[in-house]
């Protein structure tokens, strides 16, 4: 699932082909929406929290956003227009048209339309978001602290306690912290500075455009898919394992010298 760094990344694109621009055409492939029309609106622009996509338009008087979700599959496209999709079109959730590009959102697991007054009702649940200019690390170190014993791996990758870190960047910023995936919260140092080397990671992320987080290398990464090789760092054959509760386990990955495995603090 694409992580906070490549959602903000699919949001400056989505901007640079819409935003500021009059929608000519619109199809929403979609249940629920199969009958929305919002050909003439304006689009002003798109936000994230997390790994969700917030585009704000304003059509027939009324403010508008539109919510969508990549999930595991799902992608944006600019395109231009007359040309051919890089997808099967059966594949397109969302199509917005403008004066010479086309927007396709394939393969999207959350599609909606809400009034822009009441997006609180489907991102306010979620924790802060580490991209966001004003995050609140105040807060986020509040919900991580909340239930001391809780796997550490578990609780970052969990949404609503804070936002956009996923298995890549829950893998990365765990070795870099020096701190076990599967050990409980309690046992982490310095939470604080946990939270600020994720929200470092993912700008990272941003500027190379990929996750990169072991040198200047695009790609490079420290722990992340390397299980049983060596540590780039001392040498030890990376291990990897699951992690989260029994329906959403996620496989993560550290070296047992660099993260030893540490008891409630």
């Amino acid at each position: 699932m694409p992580e906070g760094d490549a959602v903000f990344l699919t949001a400056r694109r989505l901007d640079r082909g819409l935003a500021g621009r009059v929608l000519t055409a619109t199809d929403f492939r979609w249940p629920s929406l199969a009958t929305v029309d919002l050909t003439g609106a304006t689009v002003h622009g798109t936000g994230t929290h997390g790994k969700h996509l917030l585009t704000r338009l304003e059509h027939d008087g009324s403010r508008l956003t539109l919510h969508t979700h990549l999930k595991m599959e799902g992608v944006w496209r600019l395109i231009e227009a007359g040309r051919r999709w890089p997808r099967p079109a059966h594949e397109a959730r969302v199509v917005l048209k403008t004066a010479g590009t086309e927007a396709v959102g394939f393969a999207l697991g959350v599609v909606e339309i809400v009034p822009t007054a009441d997006e609180d009702a489907i991102i306010g649940h979620l924790g802060p978001d580490l991209m966001a200019k004003d995050f609140d690390e105040q807060e986020a170190l509040r919900r991580l602290l909340a239930d001391p014993d809780r796997p550490l791996g578990e609780a970052l990758l969990d949404q609503t306690v804070v936002a956009g870190i996923g298995t890549i960047y829950l893998a990365e910023v765990c070795f870099l912290q020096g701190a076990h995936p599967l050990g409980p919260v309690s046992a982490v140092s310095d939470p604080g500075r946990l939270l600020q080397r994720g929200r470092q990671l993912l700008r990272n992320g941003v500027y190379h455009g990929r996750p990169t987080t072991a040198g200047e290398r695009k790609g490079t990464v420290w722990v992340f898919r390397r299980q049983r090789q060596s540590c780039l760092r001392c040498g030890t054959p990376i291990q990897a394992g699951e992690v989260g509760p029994a329906t959403k386990r996620r496989t993560t990955y550290w070296c047992p010298s660099c993260q030893p495995r540490q008891t409630l603090r």
